[in-house]
């Protein structure tokens, strides 16, 4: 990897060279007046169309008289079968769209002819690093150039034209767990880019770069300097204001406290501010973050900044004292509201922490905050006063001592994929999902801090599912999702559509009365905006994260989606995920247009068939030992309890699970680094990892016995050894 200084010059020389006018030939006209206004709806030029970012668009030609007609126009098969997430961008019947591992791709919007491809060349050991999958959200295009925020933390230019890179810059400390996955947004002539890795300890900050050279402009931290001394960047005013709700000690000190910015950065093209939507705690566990004392500014926030020079303007907090990993990165909407009988220009967002809010843009004061899924039982709702939540005291485990049983839970009432705005209708419309877990206080050695793995201040293996099958099934059962279409004058939701599953796809809108979103069951669906009335459905094979856009090149209207399943829930819960375990992987973008013909191949089934497992030969206390390990290093990329998510390999069904062998090559030798599955000889010594085999194979032998539909394969199941 080269280090930054060398890339930064590299890229001072290349912005200096004689592609200038290619670039004005592509992309050349992607300036601050079409992405403020998005245009006539022919492009979609940014991730969400426009910097209002409503993710709507005023094309009418498919309708929802006429959206049952769509058929596929034609489909491009991705390279990696992991989480995709990005949305595409379109202009002048060019789209652009990026993959797992940084990977961007150029196609032509109308024939689905690829232009050119670009890979970054990430180490895959990155991976590892990366609490939510190696995903990417997308590209920001600007006057000639597209730009990508990479896995290992460099922002990219592309020659819109050719895919060649014109300049590169790390924006990260790579000897520290930053990731990006974000889009860039690009405001002013200036390309802004967050980063992501909390969950693994790092302090947050978004940054500004020339879009022409990749200069650094402007910096703003989110969080203290835990060392206490300035930056000398642009949050040093705002952070010595922040610093008294911080704890003069406490693990903060070391993990640097969090706050990253991984997705939200909205441009408020009519008051000229920049808004920040910030991430979690670092660790989760404020009792030990910041010894349980301050609301612990700006996690958990809204912050506004002066684009030019990145100073602070002003923030709402929306979880004060965050300890449930209850980010404020997700999509945020702006509009124009009448609230009281009077025009409000006001900033809505569906955080993760199951409450939707409507905050005054010109003040940051709030002015609705109401439950978007049922059941939530961290708060009861917000003092309109104070603007603060209105807490269970239950919920602050860390000052009970005893387990929480949350609804949302870290995996959220919403998570990244895209919420859309429909001014039409006044209605926003929020990819939501009902899924609950438990937190818990650490109860080992094992829980502290280590340089693999999560570092969240919890015991991360007892908040796995209970072996007890009722409890999996009901587990699995109560996980769901639902499109909630909320009404944010009247603070609740108008429709709702329920699912059987969570983790369904992000949503787009149009002037035609419709909202699109995919389902995790492998269907891209078509809604009614103002009723919600279900009008097309197109089984395209394979889950559906992503958010879809929608565009128009010679007269005709297409609708693009991502399609293909990844990220956290099916990483880290497996089984909660359901059904959808067994609908295949298979990474696609998907464009449609009405009386489209394209027809897709069979996709790939996967194999469920038992399979023949050795005999269990761990003790007790090797079962419970190892499912603790599995719990603290394992569960966030393969699954609670080994259960898998139909992603990443299903360790139940390993063929290491004989071969004690194979099993040290992989887990220490790092057989498989390729692949992004490094070594963990840092923090498991040979025994250790030989006691998760036993574990995962324990479990494996109970899971055939009390979950499989199908007889286990090859003779009589040992009797269950684990212990929960």
């Amino acid at each position: 990897m080269r280090k930054a200084g060398v890339l930064l010059t590299t890229a001072l020389l290349a912005g200096c060279g004689g592609s200038e006018q290619s670039r004005d030939r592509v992309l050349g006209r992607v300036d601050a007046a079409l992405l403020t206004s998005g245009g006539t709806g022919a492009d979609w030029p940014m991730t969400g169309y426009n910097y209002s970012e409503q993710r709507f668009s005023p094309l009418t030609q498919v309708n929802a008289g006429n959206v049952g007609k769509l058929g596929l126009a034609w489909f491009a098969d991705m390279p990696d079968a992991r989480g995709q997430e990005a949305t595409p961008v379109v202009v002048d019947g060019r789209l652009y769209v990026t993959g797992p591992w940084s990977k961007v791709f150029a196609y032509d919007a109308a024939s689905g002819q690829k232009l050119w491809e670009f890979d970054p060349g990430v180490d895959k050991a990155k991976g590892v690093q990366a609490c939510c999958d190696v995903v990417n959200r997308g590209v920001a295009a600007w006057k000639g150039r597209v730009y990508v925020g990479t896995i290992d933390g460099r922002l990219i230019a592309l020659d819109a034209g050719t895919g060649k890179q014109d300049w590169s810059v790390q924006t990260t400390d790579n000897s520290k767990p930053y990731t990006i996955t974000g889009a860039p947004r690009v405001v002013k002539d200036m390309v802004i880019i967050g980063n992501g890795g909390a969950e693994f300890g790092v302090r947050g900050y978004v940054t500004a770069y020339d879009a022409a050279t990749g200069t650094k402009k402007w910096r703003f931290y989110t969080v203290p300097n835990p060392s206490g001394a300035k930056d000398g960047e642009a949050s040093d005013a705002a952070m010595a204001k922040v610093a008294p709700t911080w704890s003069k000690n406490g693990e903060w000190k070391t993990s640097g406290g969090g706050g990253t910015v991984w997705d939200s950065i909205v441009y408020d093209a009519e008051l000229d501010q920049l808004y920040l939507g910030v991430g979690n705690g670092s660790p989760w566990n404020h009792g030990l973050r910041s010894e349980g004392q301050g609301d612990n500014l700006f996690l958990s926030s809204i912050v506004a900044l002066k684009p030019d020079t990145g100073q602070y303007v002003w923030h709402y907090q929306e979880t004060p004292g965050e300890t449930w990993d209850f980010t404020a990165t997700q999509p945020i909407n702006l509009a124009t509201l009448n609230i009281g009988g009077s025009p409000r220009k006001v900033l809505m967002q569906a955080p993760k922490n199951g409450f939707f809010y409507v905050v005054d843009r010109m003040n940051g004061k709030l002015i609705n905050a109401g439950q978007f899924i049922p059941g939530v039982n961290w708060a009861s709702g917000y003092d309109m006063k104070t603007g603060r939540p209105i807490e269970n005291p239950a919920a602050r485990f860390y000052k009970t001592g005893k387990p929480f049983l949350a609804l949302p839970s870290a995996i959220a009432a919403h998570n990244w994929q895209p919420m859309a705005f429909n001014p039409n209708v006044g209605l926003a419309f929020i990819p939501a999902q009902i899924v609950g877990s438990a937190y818990l206080n650490p109860s080992s050695p094992l829980d502290a801090a280590k340089p693999l793995g999560f570092n969240v201040g919890q015991d991360l293996g007892n908040a796995m599912y209970p072996r007890d099958a009722a409890t999996v099934k009901a587990a699995i059962a109560g996980a769901t999702g639902r499109l909630v279409a909320w009404d944010p004058v009247a603070n609740k939701a108008r429709w709702t559509v329920d699912y059987p599953t969570p983790w369904n796809g992000g949503t787009m809108t149009t002037a035609g009365n419709l909202v699109f979103q995919g389902t995790a069951l492998g269907e891209f669906r078509a809604y009614a905006a103002d009723t919600g009335r279900q009008l097309f459905a197109y089984p395209v094979g394979t889950g559906v994260m992503a958010g879809a856009a929608t565009y128009q090149v010679g007269g005709v209207q297409y609708v693009a989606v991502l399609a293909g399943r990844g990220g956290a829930l099916p990483l880290s819960i497996g089984y909660a995920i359901g059904k959808a375990r067994d609908v295949p992987n298979v990474p696609r973008l998907l464009v449609f247009k009405l009386g489209g013909t394209a027809k897709l191949p069979p996709s790939p089934q996967p194999d469920t068939a038992p399979v023949t497992l050795p005999t269990a030969t761990g003790t007790p206390q090797q079962v419970a030992q190892g499912q603790a390990l599995y719990g603290r290093y394992c569960q966030v990329c393969h699954g609670a309890s080994a259960g898998g998510g139909g992603v990443l390999p299903n360790l139940q069904r390993s063929a290491n699970l004989g071969n004690p062998d194979g099993w040290h090559a992989v887990l220490i030798d790092g057989a498989l680094k390729d692949n992004g599955m490094v070594s963990f000889a840092k923090v498991l010594t040979p025994e250790q990892a030989q006691l998760i085999r036993l574990y995962v194979l324990d479990e494996a032998h109970w899971a055939q016995k009390n979950l499989a539909e199908a007889p286990t394969a090859g003779g009589k199941v040992p009797a269950r050894t684990g212990v929960r």
